[in-house]
């Protein structure tokens, strides 16, 4: 496939012209981006034929915000972006602000083989199949299911007929939500839930992830069905062994045309969560991460999950750092648990690097909701807990919790801070005297009185800001050559 095929440079254009945009946005990830320069050659050779040439401003985004998988509406909106082109793997997370059009990519599959191993498989199934794939496949899904349709019509006199359901893919093209009135502050999108028909009976429930859809009909649900997944081990492949962990799962890898079966190391993820989950019951000060400025809806879940916090009684930060990292979350030792509030293709992180845990909000709600427990259902999108699972904060009782972390009974932190507030009238004299302290310089013999900042003001004030930059000094400063050659001798010690 040439270049004009895989990055659809005539849809593209299509797109850019029926809309009038002037000033386009093209994001890139890091393996795409050697192919940028290709792609604004034959963008801007593509809208100079055009019959009503318009000025067309393309420019190029590297280096996402956050994410990859998200629209970089915060980078756009620094150049007036009037749209955004995303360009190969995406969550297809609804914007809040710019509309975005999505070019998936065109990855290669053997059609045949794929077809082969998935009609093998189903042979010796009685179980119906539903099929989700990467979207950088989707191209080749139609193709697919005319293999498949192919193969089961030559297995015609067998007893049991092999039944496939294909998810489709939703619209490569995301408009801003114009109204927030029905939805709290969410774009009105496809979702979990059902779909009446004209005699107002549900007819299906409809499902959705990863940017794919599908409906099952009245009755039956996820259980029933044998999920083939065609694609890489990614993170959209996470989200689908997360969020449908109750499924019998298969993947077929297009890279190396064979079917995998054993899914152990993707179930043992799931047991991971679960000790984050108890391991955050007994964090005293929580820091919320914002992993996303454009996915619709992440201002709404950073409000509930203040709520949440507060009313389990634990102190709560707010900190918007762009991509987490361990370098970074290593400035606040502060914080016992992260909870990281992105888009559900990012929202995992592998937090066995970082000094503390780094929880999802849907792990968040069951570590401080007091008596929630885990049915074993997992929610990966944080707009379906807002708008499906609403905050509920709950009073505390006085009974103290069992951690099976520690190992006994641990007092929760609102319990502590209402014994402090009891002695505070025992401790008034400390207080007082704490205040009174006077701090001295070490390289004077002066006296400066001063009061005792606790940790948590320090912390509240506290920010980072990177190297110092000394931008007063304008003066420039002759280079000078370092030494040259090996360590055991360099060149200008040779004839010492």
């Amino acid at each position: 496939m040439d270049l004009m095929e895989i990055y659809e440079i005539d849809r593209t254009v299509d797109f850019i012209h029926s809309r009038n945009f002037t000033r386009v946005a093209l994001q890139f990830p890091d393996e795409l981006l050697k192919d940028c320069t290709k792609v604004v050659r034959a963008l801007r050779e593509k809208i100079a034929k055009l019959k009503e040439q318009i000025g067309v401003s393309l420019f190029v985004m590297a280096d996402s915000t956050y994410g990859s998988c998200c629209v970089d509406e915060v980078g756009a909106s620094r150049i007036n972006a009037d749209c955004v082109i995303h360009y190969g793997h995406t969550c297809l997370s609804p914007t809040s602000t710019l509309p975005a059009f999505f070019v998936f990519g065109k990855a290669m599959i053997d059609v045949s083989s794929c077809a082969a191993s998935l009609s093998n498989y189903a042979s010796n199934n009685s179980k119906p199949f539903l099929v989700l794939f990467g979207l950088e496949y989707a191209h080749a899904i139609p193709y697919i299911r005319e293999e498949l349709v192919a193969a089961a019509s030559t297995l015609s006199g067998s007893k049991t007929k092999t039944v496939f359901h294909f998810a489709e893919v939703m619209c490569p093209l995301i408009n801003p939500p114009d109204c927030h009135k029905d939805s709290g502050g969410l774009p009105r999108s496809v979702g979990d839930g059902e779909v009446s028909n004209e005699l107002g009976v549900a007819a299906c429930s409809r499902h959705t992830i990863g940017g794919l859809s599908w409906e099952l009909p009245s009755g039956q649900k996820m259980e029933d069905y044998l999920l083939l997944w065609i694609g890489s081990d990614n993170s959209a492949f996470a989200n689908v062994v997360l969020t449908f962990n109750g499924c019998e799962i298969v993947r077929y890898d297009a890279n190396g045309n064979f079917l995998g079966t054993d899914l152990s190391q993707q179930r043992r993820i799931l047991k991971r969560r679960y000790y984050l989950v108890e391991k955050a019951k007994d964090a005293n000060i929580v820091g919320i991460l914002v992993g996303t400025l454009g996915v619709a809806g992440y201002l709404n879940m950073i409000h509930q999950m203040k709520d949440l916090i507060t009313g389990a009684g634990k102190k709560v930060y707010t900190l918007v750092m762009g991509r987490p990292n361990p370098a970074k979350l290593a400035n606040f030792p502060e914080c016992d648990v992260f909870i990281y509030v992105s888009c559900a293709q990012t929202a995992l992180l592998d937090s066995k690097d970082f000094y503390a845990p780094v929880i999802t909000p849907f792990e968040a709600m069951l570590a401080f909701n007091r008596g929630s427990e885990w049915t074993g259902a997992y929610v990966m999108e944080f707009r379906d807990l807002i708008t499906s699972s609403p905050v509920e904060v709950k009073s505390y009782s006085e009974e103290a919790r069992f951690s099976f972390v520690q190992g006994r009974y641990v007092e929760d932190f609102d319990l502590q801070e209402k014994k402090e507030e009891e002695n505070e009238g025992v401790l008034a004299l400390a207080n007082a005297t704490e205040k009174a302290l006077k701090l001295q310089d070490r390289s004077s013999n002066s006296l400066t009185k001063g009061t005792v900042r606790s940790g948590a003001d320090y912390f509240a004030t506290r920010s980072y800001h990177g190297l110092d930059m000394h931008g007063d000094d304008s003066m420039l400063e002759p280079y000078l050559i370092g030494r040259t050659g090996k360590a055991s001798g360099y060149q200008h010690e040779k004839g010492e």
